[in-house]
């Protein structure tokens, strides 16, 4: 018994060692000289869009660091929202662009986010669409007129 409750107090004050050292800062901290990613906008917006308008966005952006910028990930909050991100690294000093389609036939408002990852020191970014998309136009159909102002033909029973 005292052998077990030796071995719990020793793994309790190793654990409480352990989370109780400092944080290593050369671990946590970004390259000063690093890339950076500077967006135009952060946010695009659709305005109304009409159900199944144009789905197409685009988001331009500068690597303002001093290193190339590497795009990791673009990761959209629902399937609905499709980005592509560059694949290539983008020099220091270059612009580049995130274009992307959101699901225009889903009517109701537009809240969806896509988060950028990459080497960036401000990395990860997050940009967003907005807007509403309006519902479908309904299609007239022209209804029978019963009565069009013509005469009935009398056919002779035979």
């Amino acid at each position: 018994m005292k052998k077990a409750l030796l071995f719990i107090s020793f793994l309790a004050f190793t654990a409480i060692v352990a989370y109780a050292q400092p944080k290593s800062t050369t671990l946590n901290t970004k390259n000063p000289n690093g890339a950076e990613i500077t967006f135009d906008k952060t946010v695009y917006d659709y305005g109304t869009i009409a159900n199944g308008g144009n789905p197409n966005f685009e988001f331009k952006f500068k690597n303002t660091g001093k290193e190339p910028l590497i795009i990791s990930n673009c990761q959209a909050s629902c399937g609905c929202t499709i980005p592509t991100c560059p694949k290539e690294p983008i020099l220091p000093g270059k612009t580049a662009i995130i274009k992307g389609t959101y699901a225009t036939t889903r009517t109701g408002k537009i809240a969806k986010q896509i988060t950028v990852t990459s080497n960036a020191k401000n990395s990860p970014v997050v940009i967003s669409i907005s807007g509403e998309v309006l519902p479908p136009a309904k299609e007239v159909t022209p209804e029978k007129n019963i009565n069009n102002g013509s005469t009935p033909v009398n056919t002779p029973n035979k």
